[in-house]
């Protein structure tokens, strides 16, 4: 994609691009560099845009993530700081059940298939979007997605079944 075609094509979108950005952000400074952040990534991939069937789409698929990312960001800030107080009036027992939940939670996910392992791990430990685990693993999205669903529901499954035994 030239600059011209850029500037036709894809500028004319900025403030459909701010708006979503805003309603999910509710902040206009936020909104405006996640906005930023997706004009730039267009044009550093502005090549590739000449093969997408609907650039319209794909930029607001782009805000939307990077939304999403910031979003990401401002919780695990948020609860790092919630995690650090609540840290200093834990007591041992608590942390010891803590722990132990976490290591139960591990022995679950490692009793999975390996597929539905790997998506898990993937998306909720290192964070990966969906996209990216489907091309990783070979998959559609949508077979990432129900992977997802399955082996977060047989691990939260397991964990209450295994949580109510020892009640």
């Amino acid at each position: 994609m030239q600059l011209e075609r850029f500037k036709t094509d894809i500028l004319p979108l900025r403030q459909m691009l701010f708006a979503a950005a805003r309603k999910w952000l509710q902040q206009d400074e936020d909104a405006e560099d996640a906005t930023q952040e997706t004009l730039l990534r267009l044009w550093n991939i502005r090549e590739q845009l000449d093969s997408v069937a609907s650039p319209g789409a794909f930029a607001m698929q782009t805000v939307k993530n990077i939304c999403i990312d910031r979003l990401r960001t401002r919780k695990e800030k948020t609860s790092v700081d919630g995690c650090r107080a609540e840290a200093d009036y834990e007591t041992p027992h608590a942390e010891i059940e803590r722990k132990d939940a976490v290591a139960l939670v591990g022995q679950i996910v490692e009793r999975l298939p390996a597929l539905q392992q790997t998506v898990i791990r993937m998306r909720d430990i290192e964070g990966y979007e969906l996209q990216e685990i489907a091309e990783i693993t070979g998959t559609q999205v949508s077979a990432v997605t129900v992977n997802l669903s399955r082996a977060r529901k047989k691990v939260r499954d397991q964990f209450m079944k295994i949580m109510n035994y020892r009640l």
